[in-house]
């Protein structure tokens, strides 16, 4: 691992984003290339695993490898880098729909196993690369294309999920504030564990108010300015029951003392056995059945 001297620049690809003018996912890329310039890993250093979806266009817009899956196993795939590859730094990325839809039965175990992964979830609360459909994040009630009846499920909280599975870092952030979630991007990068950042990426051509992103930067609070103890579970799950009434910004929470992680885990089993890398047995395994 190497520690250079990078700025924002340095993670911008030649791949120009194709998302629609005013999209949120703008300001969410501009904050990443700050993160990654404070973190200062090499590009070829950083892993960067997505879905499908509008926001799972993100890892090509960086100069980081890039792995962009199918829809809702951003995760298991990521999983895999990491326990290959424990020296990368590896980012996830992905929607309210391929996080919490097709791929919420994978955050639960992403969390328990406590791999070394950031995961950005830019929620907009629609989906909008299919054309507006409701997707979980969606608030009861709202009207689509596909739902003239308007939503008749209460919407999924994603803040109370990963906080209840035991994720030890979760926050939230919106790119109306760009500082703020460029510092929460960075926070959840450096955690030594499974980190969890909701960010609320406005979707202006289907989502809830052409107005969004003035609503937000109108009505967010820091957690910082309520006295929010970052180490408190209990309290971290009080003001997570607010999502969607009230935007709350910053660390919900932080284990104070983390637990090793999954491929810390494995290395130490390893060492102790006297054991060579996993990937290498299971690449043997492989290259003696194929003879």
């Amino acid at each position: 691992m190497t520690t250079v001297a990078l700025g924002p620049k340095d993670f911008k690809s030649e791949l120009k984003p194709i998302w629609c003018p005013g999209c949120g996912d703008f300001g969410v890329l501009q904050a990443l290339y700050r993160a990654l310039s404070g973190i200062g890993r090499a590009p070829h250093e950083i892993a960067f695993v997505s879905g499908i979806g509008c926001s799972s266009r993100i890892p090509g817009y960086t100069t980081a490898y890039g792995f962009n899956t199918v829809h809702g196993r951003a995760l298991p795939i990521a999983q895999g880098i990491k326990l290959a590859r424990p020296e990368l730094l590896v980012l996830v990325a992905g929607g309210d729909g391929d996080g919490f839809s097709i791929g919420g039965g994978h955050v639960a175990h992403a969390v328990r196993r406590n791999f070394d992964l950031t995961y950005l979830v830019m929620d907009n609360q629609i989906y909008g690369l299919t054309k507006g459909q409701l997707s979980p994040t969606s608030p009861h009630g709202l009207e689509t294309a596909t739902s003239p009846y308007g939503s008749l499920e209460d919407p999924v909280n994603p803040l109370a999920y990963v906080l209840s599975y035991g994720a030890g870092f979760v926050a939230q952030g919106t790119p109306a504030d760009m500082p703020g979630l460029a510092k929460i991007v960075e926070e959840a990068i450096r955690y030594p564990g499974f980190a969890f950042v909701n960010i609320q990426s406005p979707c202006v051509t289907y989502g809830q108010e052409v107005q969004q992103m003035k609503v937000h930067k109108a009505t967010m609070k820091t957690l910082a300015s309520v006295g929010h103890d970052q180490t408190d579970r209990i309290a971290a799950m009080r003001l997570a029951q607010d999502y969607g009434k009230a935007l709350y910004t910053g660390v919900f929470y932080r284990n104070p003392e983390p637990p090793p992680t999954f491929e810390a885990l494995v290395r130490e089993r390893q060492t102790a056995q006297g054991e060579r890398p996993a990937r290498e047995k299971i690449l043997d395994r492989y290259l003696q059945r194929a003879t």
